[in-house]
């Protein structure tokens, strides 16, 4: 391919003395960098490991020490040197399209006019510095929940739950950068690309996909990875392409005020509003409870019957025709060409029926309806982008629950006093901050089931993975667990993918701090499953066993605990296939597959252990009901 880049003077600070000052640029291994001189000078490649990674976030947290504001630049080089496993591509002086629409998918919309992001643990630290993000514009990103908020300018704020929220944003940011300026200077390689991008003309003419098979070209993007740009930005592709071959894309940080203390007022500030439903709303505070890290669908949709309840009207919905591709499903699963669950069916036509009339008639009465049914919202505020969600065993509806979850004796939980706490699942050490918090105020604790995505270096997506091995990053533990769910309890209720059980996974700290040697590293020891929750959720569990707070580089018992603990993962990428991330697709509706088959695991290991429980309580009445009858008859 030609070199877009030949010619183009270098981007360089020229002192007042005439001396150049060599700056690490964000665009190609042709730039004059420390690592490019290595190989001019006849270095062997570099081989990113486990310690460029540590210096990476070793690099930005230092930065992010400052008072002021940081420019990303200077951790562009920093970024190059972990050859993440998801930015394979980061030195090519071509798009990584994987790499950036992951990244897209995981910052707001409008990140695409800011310079300034700030971090900050809650709404006062933002006030303290002079910030009123409150009275800004409240976004959101696709593919990660995270409070944003876009004074409608050049800034961004955003809230920071733990430290694993500026592992995850930081090297986010520094990939989008990276390839927006890739971008650029193709962009700008010819003047005739900028006035296509002007062109003003209607986007059905054959003129147009003309001109946008050009485009497409001269940026050098393959036609799918085109067509997904297409999809993610729709009708503000042109714009955001005129945008960024406008102007070199350079993010400054800035954090406000982080500390450890923060992090736990922020936790315990979202655990308030659930605190007050269950004490002052239902006064539920003292009963038994089985806790759950999942999603906020899933385990609603198994138990509610809101949309089996609606099964025709779905239905109805589906075989329209608005959405060809429903229509197609609908009449595939009702004539047995595939082999999909018509209940997962029913639950992913329901979102697109909520946009619909009926479905925002729905929505209107849908918090009533479930909670006649016990089932109770509480929203994610102050802060902590985590949904909770409390589910009343005693008020269940049997007969609405998904069949797949029905058992015999379903009516003794009528009689059962124990609920489930369910929180749409937080990312990495937040996980600890929020299940400690938890621990601190409910006492009688029957089980924890965490449900989660991962990556796999041995199955395929939409494999399951059952680990009783976890190796936490942050703390260089390792748990030994004997995980309540083997293969035949997922198996079952999985069509399209494998369970993979006796797993060993490891917690990592960031996406994007993972690369080849890494990787290669964890699967010579035999870990398979890279996730980020489990590990900071087990050194909560620690705590709550132990005397002291959870230790450092420690081998950990947890077989003999005094509750249920199981852990379930679906793979949600491969990172050993180069370029093929959650960026490079979606699981869409064949995805809910193996997310429904975890939660109905966990659901019917709920129902089984509360079933048995209130049938001992049973027993234990009759038996003291028997011994005073006999007293009686033998009393003078």
């Amino acid at each position: 391919m030609p070199d877009p880049f030949r010619d183009r003077p270098q981007d360089a600070d020229i002192l007042a003395d005439g001396s150049e000052v060599i700056e690490t640029l964000d665009v190609h291994p042709m730039t004059h960098t420390a690592a490019s001189t290595y190989f001019e000078e006849g270095g062997t490649e570099h081989e990113a490991g486990k310690r460029d990674v540590e210096l990476y976030i070793r690099t930005y947290n230092t930065l992010l020490r400052s008072s002021g504001e940081v420019s990303l630049k200077a951790l562009v080089q920093a970024h190059y040197n972990i050859d993440s496993s998801l930015h394979p591509e980061a030195r090519s002086p071509y798009p990584d399209m994987s790499a950036f629409i992951y990244s897209v998918l995981r910052l707001p919309a409008s990140i695409v006019h800011c310079n300034l992001v700030l971090l900050g643990q809650s709404e006062e630290v933002f006030q303290q510095q002079g910030f009123d993000v409150d009275a800004w514009e409240a976004v959101t990103a696709s593919a990660r929940r995270r409070k944003w908020f876009y004074d409608g300018k050049e800034t961004l704020a955003v809230y920071v739950a733990s430290v694993s929220d500026t592992d995850d944003i930081v090297p986010i940011l520094v990939a989008f950068q990276i390839e927006w300026n890739k971008m650029y200077y193709l962009l700008n390689a010819d003047p005739t690309t900028m006035q296509l991008l002007e062109t003003r003309m209607d986007r059905t003419s054959p003129v147009f996909a003309e001109i946008s098979r050009v485009l497409r070209q001269r940026l050098h993007i393959r036609a799918d990875d085109w067509h997904r740009l297409e999809l993610i930005w729709g009708d503000r592709l042109w714009q955001n392409l005129l945008i960024i071959g406008r102007q070199r894309k350079s993010f400054s940080l800035r954090m406000l005020g982080g500390s450890h203390v923060g992090f736990v007022r922020a936790t315990r500030k979202w655990w308030a509003p659930v605190e007050q439903l269950l004490d002052n709303t239902l006064g539920l505070h003292e009963r038994p409870v089985y806790f759950v890290s999942s999603n906020t669908h899933s385990l609603l949709n198994l138990m509610s019957g809101s949309f089996l309840n609606r099964q025709d009207e779905l239905t109805q919905f589906a075989l329209s025709g608005q959405d060809p591709y429903l229509a197609e499903e609908c009449r595939k699963l009702q004539q047995g060409i595939v082999p999909g669950n018509w209940q997962n069916f029913l639950y992913f036509t329901a979102r697109e029926w909520m946009q619909t009339p009926a479905g925002r008639e729905f929505a209107r009465n849908r918090a009533r309806e479930e909670q006649e049914r016990g089932i109770w919202h509480v929203g994610a505020r102050h802060g902590l982008e985590i949904d909770a969600q409390v589910f009343e065993l005693s008020k269940l509806r049997p007969v609405e629950i998904d069949p797949r979850c029905r058992m015999p004796a379903m009516d003794h939980l009528a009689r059962s006093q124990a609920i489930i706490l369910n929180i749409d699942y937080p990312l990495g050490m937040a996980a600890y901050r929020m299940l400690r918090e938890i621990m601190e105020n409910l006492t009688q604790i029957r089980g924890i089931y965490i449900l989660g995505k991962a990556a796999t270096l041995n199955g395929s997506i939409g494999d399951v993975m059952i680990s009783n091995v976890v190796l936490d990053e942050h703390s260089q533990n390792v748990f030994w667990l004997d995980n309540c769910f083997i293969a035949q309890d997922v198996q079952p209720y999985l069509i399209y993918g494998s369970v993979l059980d006796n797993q060993k996974a490891v917690s990592g700290k960031g996406t994007y701090l993972q690369n080849r040697q890494y990787l290669d590293f964890y699967y010579r020891a035999n870990y398979t499953v890279v996730e980020m929750e489990s590990g900071p959720y087990l050194n909560a569990v620690y705590e709550d066993q132990y005397l002291t707070r959870y230790p450092t580089g420690e081998n950990i018992n947890f077989a003999r605990l005094p509750y249920d603990l199981g852990i379930l993962h679906y793979a949600s990428d491969t990172p050993y296939t180069r370029g093929k991330n959650l960026g490079a697709g979606s699981l869409s509706y064949f995805g809910m597959d193996s997310t429904y088959a975890n939660a109905i695991a966990i659901l019917r290991r709920i129902f089984e252990n509360e079933i048995h429980t209130v049938k001992r309580q049973m027993e234990h009445e009759v038996a003291v009901e028997l011994e005073h009858e006999e007293k009686a008859r033998v009393s003078p």
